[in-house]
């Protein structure tokens, strides 16, 4: 799948996968990430990152490092998801979905956290249920000591 096909709309105009993760959810978590790899074209507004990539970065395709943050375009969630799990260091914010992709997260993933119900990002709620997951000891102990939900 190319960039164009990802990401359809230019990142000027706002999509439906423009859901910004709220500060809270970092206030709870705690931690500076190395990276976010799905951030907004503006860059963080409030996500404690040392780098992000855009859009216009394509962080799908680009190297990732470090401690990740992912809040993905949930559009497109599988590849996301399987390159997060595969890097195996971070957090991510991810729609509950039932597909292979979530299959392989309910099993690998160290924590899993259900956020309140329903999640207010930024740009208001949305339909379906969320799951924060972590991986890596960092990830995982802020991520079970947030106090966001029950951890499985």
């Amino acid at each position: 799948m190319d960039q164009q096909q990802l990401f359809p709309t230019p990142q000027t105009a706002r999509t439906s996968d423009d859901y910004w993760t709220p500060k809270f959810i970092f206030d709870a978590i705690g931690l500076t990430f190395d990276l976010d790899v799905a951030c907004p074209p503006e860059g963080p507004a409030h996500t404690p990152c040392r780098a992000y990539y855009t859009q216009a970065d394509d962080g799908l395709n680009s190297p990732w490092n470090g401690l990740v943050w992912m809040n993905p375009p949930y559009s497109h969630t599988t590849k996301w998801a399987e390159k997060w799990l595969n890097h195996a260091n971070g957090i991510c914010l991810v729609p509950f979905a039932k597909s292979y992709w979530f299959q392989r997260l309910w099993n690998e993933a160290h924590a899993l956290v259900l956020p309140p119900t329903p999640m207010k990002f930024v740009q208001g709620e949305i339909f379906m249920p969320v799951v924060l997951a972590s991986m890596g000891p960092t990830a995982t102990h802020a991520l079970a000591n947030s106090g966001l939900g029950k951890r499985r």
